[in-house]
């Protein structure tokens, strides 16, 4: 399935629940109310999007929230979309809280790689960030997905200047004690503040720099599976380091990915606001081919690039937790 700039769509992020049990500034508002069971979609119906996705050349799904693991059986999700034909890869991106707790059932169920959200390794630090005291438990489940076997870890860290600018080399470290993936992530215009400050953000080049002065200079490495970050790795180091450049240098020239929000909205882009009502259609057991004429037009819709620039002060009109990350 190829867009208006031949660009061939092969993945898709479904956010499972815009429900979370941690409060980060940049990813949720305070005000904010989730949806009710009734409006998200059920496991059914993200089944049936998925095998209609597939019909269109998706391959590679991965899970998200909100916090996907809070969502009750999520491994029987998981298996079941491990049973679709064509079906190459599956994924999670998780704050970790419950991971320890349900490592093993998502082991049982086939997944094989996980993302884990974490922006301090300061126990202080992160309850100011995400408004709870778990940062035991994220580490915690960091370590039973490793013992496990899952491949890769990544964590995903969003970078803030003034914020946790300062442990850039703290989590690079990391790479050296473990065979993970720390992904260093610009700052984007999307959560509860009022007005994204591009001061706010540490560009990629910066974060570059600061690794390669405090440590050691990174070797570039080859990324094998496509995807937005740039991969380095410290001398000798069993993980890697990424940067993804969404602002400062963004990739929507290699972009393959769609979202569909919790409740059902197909989104071409993370940075745009134009959204495709699926979620009805799918519940009322619509004629898969008229489903599939959404997501073509809504394919068709993804602009070349998403028109941010560092020195922009625009927003999402959702919040990051609704939209899934």
């Amino acid at each position: 399935m190829q867009d208006g700039h031949n660009r061939s769509v092969s993945y898709v992020r479904i956010s499972v629940t815009d429900r979370c049990n941690l409060r980060c500034s940049y990813c949720s508002a305070p005000t904010f109310s989730p949806h009710s069971r009734a409006q998200i979609l059920s496991y059914e119906e993200i089944l049936r999007l998925v095998n209609v996705l597939v019909g269109l050349g998706v391959d590679k799904v991965r899970l998200t929230g909100g916090e996907p693991l809070v969502r009750r059986h999520l491994d029987s999700l998981i298996a079941r979309l491990n049973d679709i034909d064509g079906i190459n890869d599956i994924s999670l991106t998780t704050n970790g809280v419950l991971l320890e707790k349900l490592a093993a059932p998502l082991w049982a169920a086939g997944l094989r790689r996980v993302n884990v959200s974490l922006d301090t390794l300061n126990p202080l630090r992160f309850k100011k960030i995400t408004g709870r005291d778990y940062f035991d438990k994220v580490r915690d489940g960091i370590m039973a997905a490793l013992a496990i076997g899952f491949t890769p870890v990544k964590i995903n860290v969003v970078v803030m200047r003034g914020v946790n600018d300062d442990e850039l080399l703290d989590f690079a470290e990391l790479t050296r004690k473990y065979p993970i993936h720390v992904r260093f992530i610009e700052y984007m215009p999307i959560g509860s503040s009022s007005v994204w400050n591009p001061a706010d953000m540490v560009s990629g080049a910066q974060i570059i720099e600061q690794i390669s002065t405090g440590i050691a200079d990174l070797e570039p490495v080859v990324t094998e599976l496509g995807g937005p970050a740039r991969l380095y790795r410290l001398p000798g180091a069993p993980g890697k380091i990424g940067v993804i450049t969404a602002m400062s240098n963004h990739f929507c020239d290699s972009c393959n990915r769609i979202r569909v929000t919790a409740d059902g909205h197909l989104r071409a882009c993370l940075l745009s606001d134009k959204e495709f009502p699926l979620r009805d259609a799918l519940r009322v057991g619509e004629d898969p081919e008229k489903i599939a004429e959404v997501v073509r037009l809504a394919v068709a819709s993804k602009s070349a690039e998403h028109g941010l620039a560092c020195n922009s002060e625009r927003k999402c009109a959702r919040v990051m937790s609704t939209i899934g990350g």
